[in-house]
């Protein structure tokens, strides 16, 4: 009987049919937003990347291994984790407990529990799937946003031979994304809780004027229909189409890739001289400053051929 609905599942998986005002675009007219649910999916054996509460939890950990944290401290954020729902706020506020005291950029402790979690977490990959479906979108033009702790898309790059470098846009952070909610159809791939960010919704949901005349896409786990509806309308009051990769986790992989091959079918005659553009932080460092101030995102362009002879010819 198991066997039977398996296949069954799998078969409906099959058959599912993408938005067509979706697929239909160019790769190059898209911005993908990466959340923690795409770096679940590729190393799901590490515990700190099944959940934000699990995220927390082991950066907590770190904190007190290390002893860079009060250990009243320690108790006050396990226990914030426990009860408190809105984690976004507690990372948030963790954050700062392990920073200066200033408002500018400096280096913090935050920074060293991250690479403590995160350490060699490339290793750990062992679906490379969706990370594939990514660059593969990248290589025609496609535009990269995380906001992920980790630097698992980068990492996965360099394996690739395809590293990435950094360009700090600091204070105009803000502006620079808000004109590409403007310009670009943005598409949530994992983000999850990452949509509860007060940031995240001063950014995209409640600050860009005429948002009308794009269509932004948003892929979701539906566990509950009741739920899912719900979230499909309120999100579509701010041009946020939101859709369905499945009622199961396992399907989000293998849903990912059918969509970045029907997208990449659309690749315009003159892709190949696309300049594919990403928004990454360069490392577990940067990924904590970028978590620490509102505007501090990191902006990283993918090196292109001319860019090395340029290089080598200096």
């Amino acid at each position: 009987m198991d066997s039977v609905e398996k296949t069954t599942n799998r078969s409906e998986q099959k058959s599912r049919k993408f938005l067509k005002s979706l697929i239909r675009k160019q790769p190059q007219e898209l911005l993908l937003v990466i959340g923690t649910g795409v770096s679940a999916a590729v190393a799901p054996g590490i515990p700190a990347l099944c959940s934000w509460r699990s995220c927390i939890e082991a950066v907590i950990e770190a904190a007190e291994q290390l002893e860079v944290l009060h250990p009243g401290d320690v108790a006050e954020f396990r226990r914030k984790v426990t009860k408190d729902r809105d984690l976004l706020v507690v990372a948030h506020d963790l954050i700062r407990k392990m920073s200066p005291r200033t408002g500018d950029a400096k280096p913090s402790f935050f920074q060293d529990c991250l690479m403590e979690v995160f350490d060699d977490l490339e290793q750990h990959i062992r679906s490379p799937v969706v990370l594939q479906s990514i660059l593969s979108l990248m290589d025609r033009g496609a535009m990269v946003l995380t906001t992920n702790y980790d630097n698992l898309l980068e990492a996965f790059g360099r394996r690739q031979n395809k590293p990435m470098e950094s360009l700090d846009l600091k204070d105009k952070t803000k502006e620079v994304l808000q004109n590409l909610y403007r310009t670009k159809s943005f598409l949530f791939v994992g983000c999850g809780e990452t949509l509860r960010d007060q940031i995240f919704q001063a950014l995209f949901l409640y600050s860009v004027p005429n948002k009308v005349d794009l269509e932004h896409y948003m892929l979701v786990l539906k566990e509950n229909e009741d739920h899912f509806f719900k979230h499909q309308a309120d999100m579509l009051l701010h041009g946020i189409k939101v859709v369905s990769y499945g009622d199961c986790f396992d399907h989000f992989p293998g849903y990912v890739q059918d969509l970045a091959t029907q997208i990449c079918k659309q690749q315009s005659p003159d892709a190949d001289r696309v300049d594919s553009t990403t928004l990454l932080g360069n490392a577990c460092q940067d990924c904590a400053k970028r978590k620490l101030e509102e505007n501090g995102i990191e902006v990283s362009k993918k090196r292109t051929q001319s860019d090395t002879d340029d290089a080598g010819g200096s």
